[in-house]
């Protein structure tokens, strides 16, 4: 305790240096952990994003593809599937629910989701968490749309409140459909998954405002369409973009996607989304180890940035060991003390780190959750981070043993007699 305390004392007498020491091994554990908790809420969130659905359907194409547009909302499918195909599926014996999608329009940026009711029955996410209303409730007319949590919140809507859809999936579009605007009757609550970035309307809803269309484009006649002439009409879909399946049961999940893979009627990809996710996270793997990889090189910086400021204080203080010596301090007191003073450098600085660190998400939480959906962060200290900071104090106590040696080295006479 008195090697310690003496420690503490000496630190505190190069105040300056000592804070800036502390700063810098803050800075890099702070980093290091922040990439590794940014690291695993991403993907918990990724892997939450759908839950309890056994197979997702849509036109023959790579699986990640498949899951990119049909969940992430990125990219485009490279065909679609046909309205028979989606009723010979709905009614299999394996089969207990089909939700079909349907994708091709945007409004202001954020895609529009073709659908039925039963998207908001059957979409689950996270641990089987269901979808719930923050206000209204699902469509029920030709014309009614709902709207998720960031997409109500950034473009200030509310229920009642009048929107119209643009042809085709990007933020800007010359084709709208501002003859046949749409009224809000449902805002989702959030979760932190892309079904906040969504706009969901009903499929009949997306047959209505294309009706009249040719080869992708408006005719003169399709513009003469008004909601209640629509309304009256039998709006069934020729196709579908994909499918969202449950099986009967689990077991039955990979049978229907052997089927399904090899079904004769045109060429389908049937895919398991918690396979699928992790494929796809497997490609991004890449930038999370070369993160991981930065972060430690950081630490490694801090941790030479401790023994440097030692090493550059040992021919200043070499009348302090000196004298320390003289009143009777053992080598291993001097050992002691400046191994002693690279743990406490290493210690609060690292304690300093976790302390802003966690400080911040609880601050920016929502902020993170809003803008990248990430809703899986740690809020309190767990035990990788105990375990870096043993880590770098351990570590920095080791490299703490350079300097006591050298300045053990040294003689009692060269210490009070400095050489210049």
């Amino acid at each position: 305790m008195a090697v310690l305390s003496l420690a503490m004392r000496s630190l505190w007498a190069r105040k300056i240096t000592a804070i800036l020491t502390v700063v810098s091994i803050a800075a890099a554990v702070l980093l290091f952990v922040a990439v590794e908790n940014l690291r695993q809420g991403a993907r918990t969130s990724f892997e939450r994003t759908i839950s309890d659905t056994d197979v997702i359907v849509g036109a023959r194409s790579s699986p990640i593809n498949l899951v990119l547009y049909s969940v992430f909302q990125i990219g485009d499918p490279t065909n679609n599937v046909t309205w028979e195909t989606y009723e010979e599926i709905k009614a299999r014996r394996d089969v207990a629910w089909v939700v079909p999608i349907t994708l091709g329009d945007s409004h202001r940026g954020f895609r529009v989701v073709g659908t039925t009711p039963d998207y908001f029955k059957h979409y689950k996410f996270a641990d089987s968490q269901s979808l719930s209303f923050r206000e209204g409730q699902v469509f029920t007319d030709l014309f009614d749309v709902v709207l998720g949590a960031q997409v109500a919140r950034e473009l200030d809507y509310e229920l009642n409140s009048k929107i119209t859809l643009a042809h085709g999936l990007g933020g800007t579009s010359f084709v709208n459909h501002d003859n046949l605007p749409f009224t809000v009757t449902g805002i989702l609550s959030p979760t932190g998954t892309p079904v906040d970035r969504s706009v969901f309307v009903s499929l009949g809803a997306i047959e209505a405002i294309h009706m009249g269309w040719r080869s992708g484009t408006p005719t003169p006649m399709s513009r003469l369409n008004t909601p209640d002439q629509l309304r009256e009409k039998k709006l069934t879909p020729e196709n579908v973009t994909a499918m969202l399946v449950g099986a009967t049961s689990r077991v039955r999940s990979l049978g229907l996607q052997r089927d399904l893979n090899t079904y004769e009627a045109e060429p389908l990809q049937a895919v398991i989304p918690g396979v699928a996710l992790s494929q796809l996270w497997n490609v991004m793997s890449v930038v999370e180890r070369a993160l991981a990889l930065v972060s430690g090189f950081v630490i490694a910086v801090g941790l030479i940035g401790i023994l440097t400021s030692i090493l550059t204080s040992l021919n200043e203080r070499r009348r302090e060991m000196a004298i320390l010596r003289a009143m009777g301090a053992r080598g291993q007191h001097i050992i002691g003390l400046l191994v002693s003073e690279a743990a406490l450098l290493a210690f609060i600085g690292s304690a300093l780190g976790l302390t802003i660190l966690y400080g911040v998400l609880w601050v920016f939480r929502p902020l993170l959750e809003a803008r990248f959906s990430i809703s899986a962060l740690r809020l309190w200290p767990g035990q990788f981070d105990i375990g870096v900071v043993i880590f770098v104090t351990v570590s920095a106590a080791v490299l703490g043993l350079i300097p006591a040696l050298i300045a053990l080295k040294r003689s009692l006479s060269d210490g009070l007699t400095i050489r210049v």
